[in-house]
């Protein structure tokens, strides 16, 4: 028999820890028939989350807690939750009882009956997600697949199982805020999917805005790849050779036909153009070097303000 542990990151989720948690013990108790743990990573809930957490604690010791002492986001708290799982297999979940408990085994058969394979990751069938939350999604996937070199028709989620190695290996990078799913394409090759059923969210709305998926979007960017910086090279590159090939119009028509050459209009407009380019290319800079600064810094992942786990 296996150990499995399953991390779930915690966020103002006090009306679906417990209905997740006996969904998980009949799963595991009847139907996979194997021991498992639930870690449960309070990431500083402004509900009584954790209230909840502690009386799931006092039924049940394989519920362990950890609280954070501020909001570090989600990858913080599965990574939290991984450095205390003990099982063979570690999984990872959502809290808003989207990701089905009930789909786990599928999943965890994969790993049992291919041993080649070391991560399986859940592909949603019915993905219930809003619209601009799938658009960020299909934006994410797009880049993320140009930057890490991974699979186009691998999709990231966070309703995951891994072996434990990998576990560890993941919990080893120290780089600044990391984003679990890319991490583990960078740490192996050897991920697939499985289609699994997506629940509507019975509680609440998801804590993933537009702006958070377009800052999470531009910070992956500005991480994993060079594009930006070639984008902006290679239009300085262009609009040099343009200004050359336009000098040598202006110069032959001054000459061959004495016109005389006005532009105070364009003179202006290429001013305004070229200090845009160039304070964007400053911008584009300034983000790489804050995110050298960052990684300099080497802050922890998170700080833990309190933990039941034993």
């Amino acid at each position: 028999m296996s150990l499995y542990s399953v991390v779930v990151p915690v966020y103002n989720s006090e009306h679906t820890l417990e209905e997740l948690y006996n969904r998980l013990k009949v799963m595991f108790e009847e139907t996979m028939h194997e021991p498992f743990e639930l870690i449960l990573v309070d990431d500083s809930s402004r509900d009584n989350s954790y209230a909840v957490m502690e009386r799931l604690r006092a039924q049940d010791k394989r519920v362990k807690l950890v609280q954070m002492a501020k909001n570090f986001g989600q990858p913080a708290a599965v990574l939290c939750g991984c450095s205390f799982a003990k099982g063979d297999f570690v999984i990872t979940m959502d809290d808003d009882l989207q990701h089905p408990p009930e789909e786990i085994p599928k999943m965890a058969q994969v790993l049992l009956e291919q041993p080649e394979v070391d991560c399986v990751m859940g592909r949603y069938e019915n993905r219930k997600h809003n619209w601009v939350r799938r658009l960020g999604t299909w934006v994410s996937v797009s880049m993320t697949t140009r930057m890490l070199k991974k699979d186009p028709d691998l999709e990231l989620t966070s309703f995951r199982i891994m072996r434990r190695f990998l576990v560890e290996a993941m919990l080893k990078t120290n780089t600044h805020l990391p984003q679990i799913g890319n991490l583990l394409v960078q740490e192996s090759n050897r991920i697939v999917n499985v289609p699994v059923h997506h629940d509507a969210r019975k509680f609440g709305r998801s804590n993933y805005t537009f702006r958070r998926l377009v800052n999470d979007l531009l910070y992956d960017i500005t991480t994993n790849s060079i594009l930006p910086l070639i984008v902006v090279r290679n239009i300085g590159l262009i609009s040099f050779l343009f200004s050359l090939l336009l000098g040598v119009f202006y110069f032959i028509r001054y000459f061959a036909a004495d016109t005389p050459v006005e532009g105070f209009t364009t003179l202006v407009l290429l001013i305004l153009a070229y200090n845009g380019l160039i304070l964007l290319a400053i911008g584009i800079i300034g983000e790489y070097l804050m995110h050298i600064l960052d990684e300099a810094k080497k802050m922890p992942h998170y700080v833990i303000r309190r933990s039941d786990t034993e």
